[in-house]
């Protein structure tokens, strides 16, 4: 079973940065897909980025591309979001999920079999 714990959210005006982790447990981390999802009040779940499992490949949504970056460290069983030129709209609760059955990039949320808790993103205008 892996467990996902996501930290690094919080509050932050416009034009700033901050950088999201996502501790997995598990010894086969390495060998997983995985992404980052966000949910706004009152809309649905989407991609934010996601990548390979040895990180040859990644992808970005047409709103944060430019500005975020997906990063996986296999040795520390962790993915990392970089945020920079932060929106207000990208205001959101922040989830890192994992892929036990693919190892490329998956851009799905239903192909994701574990997730965290998620972490809060307030970003001020």
């Amino acid at each position: 079973q892996v467990q996902l714990v996501e930290s690094g959210g919080g509050l932050v005006q416009a034009g700033g940065s901050l950088r999201l982790s996502c501790a997995a447990s598990g010894r086969t981390f390495s060998s997983y897909a995985m992404g980052w999802f966000r949910q706004a009040p009152g809309k649905e779940r989407e991609i934010v980025a996601a990548i390979s499992w040895r990180a040859y490949s990644t992808y970005y949504s047409d709103s944060v591309k430019g500005r975020f970056t997906i990063s996986r460290d296999n040795g520390k069983n962790t993915v990392y979001l970089q945020m920079n030129s932060l929106k207000p709209e990208d205001t959101a609760v922040y989830y890192c999920a994992a892929d036990s059955n693919r190892k490329g990039v998956v851009t799905t949320a239903s192909e994701y079999d574990h997730w965290g808790q998620g972490t809060q993103v307030t970003v001020s205008s």
